[in-house]
């Protein structure tokens, strides 16, 4: 039933908004399938968990802050120049510090997520997603796995991925077959979901 009307949806979808991407820019085409990639995994009833984003952005504005006390501090030059001086020389510490923290979440926990999931609601495990992609530059191999958020929990599934060429998703014209793709990552998450639980 779940499957059905899943597949009406994405037929649904299809017809009302067709996505299209340029054929040459390999972004395009990336951001595309990732973009539908996270549309059906939600529609399957995983919530997105944006904490990771939201701490990128913490930090982001924590920089944008200290920028912004830098440039319109009350006092004129040549008043503020302890101040500018003082915040010239923490720069490099802010920089490495907070850019460090960044580079850091993207290698350890991001890679190649594109999406990141709390369980379903009613669903036995304890643990959501982790979704990720690549389409190499110059291949048109596109690469989807599908994870568990937490590796270590024991109701963690094994990790399940396919690699197929994007020709097969795209007519001449650049537009998504948004019902073949479905098929595709449905199956995945299917397959995912079926996979053996880990023992301790």
């Amino acid at each position: 039933m779940q499957e059905k009307k899943s597949s009406s949806t994405s037929t649904e979808m299809a017809n009302k908004n067709p996505k299209k991407a340029n054929l040459l820019d390999h972004h395009s085409i990336k951001h595309i399938l990732d973009e539908s990639v996270s549309e059906i995994v939600t529609s399957r009833g995983y919530v997105e968990d944006v904490r990771m984003s939201n701490v990128r952005l913490l930090l982001g504005t924590i920089i944008i802050a200290i920028a912004l006390v830098a440039q319109f501090y009350k006092k004129k030059f040549p008043e503020n120049r302890d101040f500018l001086i003082g915040c010239i020389a923490l720069y490099p510490f802010y920089f490495c510090f907070f850019n460090g923290i960044l580079q850091l979440i993207i290698h350890t926990k991001e890679k190649n997520a594109i999406l990141f999931t709390y369980p379903p609601e009613g669903s036995f495990t304890s643990t959501g997603l982790v979704v990720s992609s690549k389409l190499p530059r110059f291949s048109d191999l596109y690469t989807l796995t599908i994870a568990s958020a937490d590796p270590k929990s024991i109701s963690a599934g094994q990790p399940v991925e396919f690699t197929k060429s994007v020709t097969q998703w795209f007519a001449k014209d650049g537009v998504l077959v948004e019902g073949l793709f479905w098929k595709d990552v449905l199956a995945l998450l299917d397959e995912y979901a079926i996979e053996p639980k880990k023992k301790k």
